[in-house]
């Protein structure tokens, strides 16, 4: 029971942090922390991101390929890897690579200053942290979530392309012209929305966990490693309510 107490303690301080960010934009948007956040993000994340999902595209069509072929539906290839990666894959793979290469980032810097007493004299000096360093986090994971789920999204398609074409044997006309087959708009409208809420769910759990770290540097690096771990149990727990919730209220193309 204790350890189920302390869980719900910390669902609830996350949902805190990331609900009292939201509400701290009132007191004006520190902009020049919220740039420089993003441009952290981006720069340590845009590259790892890429790297992986190639491979993943390559895995996806080859799979995806291999098993086309013996229904004899190898032209519809590039409508499957367009549902799995750009409505599944993209969002999750985007989420994980901020959480671990962001968040773990703004979980030490936030722990570091609890610890130095830095978050304190902010208090003392009438500066809420919240406000000055938590908000610009939470909406810069939002928005480089969304962009690298764009950036995600293409370079699967390409490492499809390279497995299914000049691999498989396929042709490029096929592959491009099957995207509309499966997939609709909505498709692209829900990896978007699944994209900024992940990133913004990383972003609170890193930060509250970064924000409540009592103790020296050991309980800085427990905090990361719990922060990691949450935020990959937490998205992948709500990936799958959204993508419930999607099959029910939007119909597929027929």
């Amino acid at each position: 029971m204790p350890s189920v107490k302390a869980g719900v303690q910390q669902l609830g301080g996350v949902a805190s942090m990331g609900v009292d960010g939201m509400f701290a934009v009132r007191r004006g948007f520190p902009f020049g922390e919220f740039v420089q956040q993003c441009w952290f993000i981006a720069k340590v994340t845009m590259v790892p991101v890429v790297l992986i999902s190639i491979p993943f595209g390559v895995i996806l069509a080859l799979h995806v390929g291999s098993f086309a072929r013996q229904l004899g539906a190898e032209s519809s290839v590039g409508a499957a890897m367009v549902l799995g990666i750009v409505r599944e894959a993209a969002p999750v793979a985007t989420a994980l690579l901020i959480a671990g290469a962001g968040g773990s980032a703004m979980t030490a810097d936030l722990g570091s200053r609890r610890i130095r007493n830095e978050l304190d004299a902010m208090e003392v000096m009438g500066v809420d942290p919240v406000h000055r360093l938590v908000l610009p986090r939470l909406f810069a994971a939002a928005l480089v979530a969304v962009l690298l789920n764009g950036l995600v999204s293409a370079a699967g398609i390409l490492g499809g392309w390279v497995m299914a074409v000049p691999v498989q044997g396929g042709t490029s006309g096929a592959y491009f012209s099957s995207f509309t087959e499966l997939a609709h708009l909505p498709d692209l409208w829900s990896a978007m929305i699944k994209a900024t809420l992940f990133g913004y769910l990383a972003a609170a759990i890193s930060c509250w966990y970064g924000y409540s770290a009592h103790g020296g540097p050991k309980a800085v690096g427990d905090a990361v490693n719990r922060a990691v771990v949450l935020t990959f149990i937490v998205l992948f727990f709500v990936n799958f309510v959204l993508t419930a919730l999607y099959f029910q209220l939007v119909p597929p193309k027929v």
